[in-house]
């Protein structure tokens, strides 16, 4: 009986260690996914800031300052 309960507990082992395995990888993969995924979206948000910046510089450079009157 010792030799079948070896034999089992060595197959249950084996497989959860292999399930355990398995389940890394995918986590790992979709780690690797949702980082990329959320990178893009802030590469995206960065280059739309920067565009709208930009504008906004040039439109206070090209319009002269206006003089400020005081009310009468």
């Amino acid at each position: 009986m010792g030799y079948v309960l070896r034999v089992r507990l060595s197959s249950f082992f084996a497989g959860a260690a292999t399930a355990s395995a398995v389940g890394l990888y995918y986590l790992h993969k979709d780690y690797k996914v949702a980082h990329e995924a959320l990178s893009h979206q802030v590469k995206n948000l960065y280059e739309s800031l920067d565009t709208r910046v930009s504008a906004l510089e040039n439109l206070k450079e090209a319009e002269p300052p206006q003089p400020v009157q005081a009310p009468e």
